[in-house]
């Protein structure tokens, strides 16, 4: 029995394109953040009901005439005590690498909000009442 023969691809540039949308470009920003130690996740209230965590939020916006670059407002809390300049560093680099690496974009700019400073939660022992 004899294969089929093989077929050669065309050149990539001339397969077809690749969108990414920007919530993807968004989430990316987001873990990367995330991911910086020194940053923090938080607990998320409603109404005094805990509906869970948030870390960074950003928003990206993908730059007109170079469609590589994008533009990112990024908010997050950082713990408590923290070299901030040192945080906000530490966060631009991760974010700029993680784009790059994962979508192929790059940061054309970045404006950093500190939103908060709080200690990291401590582990508290949940206690039963009794019936």
């Amino acid at each position: 029995m004899s294969s089929p023969a093989a077929v050669p691809l065309e050149d990539v540039g001339e397969r077809g394109h690749l969108d990414v949308q920007p919530i993807v470009l968004r989430r990316i920003v987001e873990f990367a953040a995330d991911s910086v130690p020194g940053t923090l996740r938080h607990e998320r209230r409603l109404a005094g009901i805990d509906v869970g965590e948030a870390g960074a939020s950003a928003r990206v916006s993908v730059g007109s005439g170079d469609p590589l670059a994008v533009d990112v407002r990024l908010e997050l809390t950082l713990r408590y005590p923290a070299p901030v300049r040192a945080v906000i560093e530490a966060v631009r680099a991760k974010v700029g690498e993680e784009l790059t690496r994962i979508a192929g974009f790059h940061v054309r700019t970045m404006t950093v909000t500190v939103v908060g400073l709080r200690e990291p939660p401590t582990p508290t022992a949940r206690t039963r009442t009794p019936l």
